[in-house]
């Protein structure tokens, strides 16, 4: 990046825009630790002499093998730390993830809350996140028309997953896993592996109410 670009970045003057029939969304752009960050797309005041880019264009630049999307989780008011999950490339679950972090179609994971965790303090331990729709588990509508597609297995700690499958009426709901299984068995549907932050979401389970965790944030990390 250039030395100028990279000034206005950290000044918060460059943002991406997307235009629709209801006016104008945008999203921040920031440059941390070396990564530059995408932000979800919300209906808020472009900041004043802002350099703006399509947003369109901006995740244009994402390629299918090195996405990284990103949680900011929270508790207790304030933000407790960055989730980094790095997707399977070219899966249609990890398209509707990216979607859902970057809030393309309107919907996003920013403001949801952590719904349930599983098997707190045991084998197998996750919790689960992702209802865009009525934050209470009982929404999260696909995405996409048909999100059949080449998925792993894994049983181990950081794993990704779609919680109802591919083809339920909730399966933008995702699980993320804490702690290994022991049982010889494997989670299906894994779309994705927390590659830092997993201390973050193991700390939000230790929080005393899981529904007090929310996403703060979210967004997709973009290639320098």
């Amino acid at each position: 990046m250039r030395e100028p670009v990279k000034r206005l970045v950290q000044a918060g003057r460059v943002v991406a825009v997307q235009e629709d029939q209801d006016g104008r969304r945008s999203a921040r752009i920031t440059l941390q630790d070396g990564q530059l960050y995408l932000y979800s797309l919300l209906r808020q005041p472009t900041p004043a002499h802002a350099h703006t880019l399509q947003e369109s264009e901006v995740v244009g630049m994402l390629e299918p093998s090195c996405t990284l999307a990103f949680l900011d989780l929270g508790w207790a008011g304030s933000t407790r730390g960055r989730v980094t999950i790095r997707l399977i490339p070219d899966t249609p679950l990890a398209r509707q993830f990216v979607l859902l972090c970057t809030g393309q179609r309107g919907h996003t994971y920013r403001n949801t809350k952590l719904l349930q965790m599983w098997n707190k303090g045991r084998q197998g331990e996750r919790v689960v996140g992702g209802d865009y729709e009525t934050n209470d588990g009982k929404g999260g509508a696909p995405l996409l028309p048909d999100l059949q597609g080449q998925y792993r297995e894994s049983g181990q700690a950081g794993a990704v997953l779609s919680w109802w499958g591919l083809g339920g009426p909730r399966s933008a709901q995702f699980v993320i896993a804490t702690r290994d299984r022991q049982d010889g068995r494997q989670w299906p549907d894994v779309f994705g592996d927390v590659v830092s932050g997993l201390d973050v979401v193991r700390a939000a389970v230790n929080h005393s109410d899981i529904t007090e965790v929310t996403v703060v944030d979210c967004g997709v990390v973009l290639p320098l």
